[in-house]
């Protein structure tokens, strides 16, 4: 069999086996592997698997994964989410809606520290979904709601997807994060537009909450100093280039630590637990990181995707109808794979094409997380969804998905505004 029939196999065996539930990781590792034996030697392949596990394992980069998911752990098991839900719902409680418009605000500022889209899910799933239950909220706009917002953990920065994606094309961290602020302002704002629409064609969904005072509502806002001053350390710093993301990563993590302990939310089982969930979430991105490595060795010896990128770039396309096509791609893709996942699997395939067409690398970036968490929220894998099955047992999945439509299409309509206005992404970079 020639290398490219078996990269084909590969691949087709890849797609198969993600059904399975079988680690994503390992399979990608199993698989590249396999193949990557096949075609040049088992020897080489068992010496590269064992070197690229090891440069993954000991890269310096990559540790800023661990510190900015242990940041949203302290800030989770020390109550920063229930303050910010609370901050939110005191401004925009009274209106129908509101509590869900409130859950958007909430996932917006949760995100902001955390950078994990289903940490995001679950942490706000379990501050915001009994609430609404109590005011009367139908599952299908509280359950879809949490599942959309929680997807914002991987477009507002820090996000790991980013910190992936950057590592991967040697592109700036930095810019990256501050690449997607906009981008993700201009969603929230199209969800809260979404809810608001939704809510007053159907008035039974989210009935109005009480209103506060403003006293009440500018006290709510004492909560919340400190996470506005973490997030403009830690988005200031890098803006301003004083410290690398790495060091962002640890100052962001300190600082939310010393907060937690200062106010004496955080106690003992508190803190193992958040050692224990960043242990397990990091071992979990490394793991596919270095799966993704050797499959991607595997695929740069069967040439398959310079044979795409020349394939595409050959097309009597526009450059515009080619992204569209590569669009199209991600979104399907997210349907199936997770987002992490799929940008380790797509990039070596993708990314050489977008340079040959002159697409702006931090843009390309933005749009196909933005495109890939839509994924989060979509049938049949949906990992949201499913994170917010398991805080609502008594909602069907089918009722968390019908409620995620309205948000979807927000998603939607902010990757199409990215399209033509590239500048929504690029602007803050820019001024770097």
């Amino acid at each position: 069999m020639t290398p490219t029939t078996i990269g084909l196999i590969g691949i087709a065996a890849l797609f198969l086996l993600i059904f399975s539930r079988l680690p994503v990781g390992y399979l990608m590792a199993v698989i590249g592997i396999v193949g990557f034996g096949s075609i040049v030697s088992f020897d080489a392949a068992l010496n590269l698997t064992a070197r690229d596990v090891f440069s993954v394992f000991s890269s310096y980069n990559l540790t800023v994964i661990p510190l900015f998911v242990f940041m949203g752990q302290i800030a989770f098991h020390s109550g920063i989410s229930s303050r910010l839900f609370d901050a939110a719902y005191r401004f925009v409680g009274h209106i129908p809606g509101g509590l869900a418009i409130a859950t958007i605000g909430a996932c917006a500022g949760f995100s902001a520290i955390c950078g994990s889209t289903n940490a995001t899910a679950a942490t706000m799933g379990a501050a915001t979904l009994p609430e609404m239950k109590r005011y009367n909220y139908k599952p299908e706009l509280a359950t879809g709601v949490v599942a959309a917002g929680g997807s914002l953990g991987i477009l507002i920065p820090p996000s790991v997807v980013f910190i992936v994606y950057g590592i991967l094309t040697e592109q700036s961290i930095g810019k990256l994060f501050v690449a997607g602020l906009l981008p993700g302002l201009l969603l929230c704002v199209l969800m809260v537009a979404s809810i608001l629409i939704w809510t007053r064609m159907r008035p039974d969904l989210g009935p109005k909450g009480e209103k506060f005072t403003l006293r009440q509502k500018l006290a709510s806002l004492s909560g919340l100093v400190e996470t506005l001053v973490i997030f403009v350390l830690v988005m200031g710093g890098l803006f301003k280039g004083i410290f690398t993301p790495t060091e962002a990563g640890g100052i962001g993590a300190f600082c939310t630590l010393a907060v937690a302990l200062i106010r004496r939310n955080l106690n003992m089982e508190g803190f193992v637990q958040a050692l224990f969930e960043t242990t397990r979430i990091t071992c979990m991105i490394l793991v596919i990181v270095a799966g993704a490595t050797i499959f991607s060795r595997f695929m740069a010896v069967t040439r398959i995707p310079f044979d795409i990128a020349g394939w595409i770039t050959a097309l009597d396309m526009s450059p515009a109808m080619i992204m569209c096509l590569i669009i199209g791609v991600y979104f399907l893709g997210g349907c199936f794979i997770d987002a992490l996942a799929l940008v380790m699997l797509t990039i070596p395939i993708f990314y050489p094409v977008i340079l040959e067409l002159g697409y702006d690398p931090i843009w390309f970036g933005v749009v196909i997380v933005l495109v890939t968490q839509i994924g989060v929220i979509t049938p049949p894998v949906g990992v949201n969804v499913y994170v917010v099955s398991g805080v609502a047992r008594d909602v069907p999945l089918n009722t968390i998905f019908k409620g995620v439509v309205p948000m979807l299409i927000a998603m939607i309509i902010t990757t199409i505004l990215l399209i033509p206005f590239p500048q929504i992404a690029l602007y803050l970079p820019s001024l770097l």
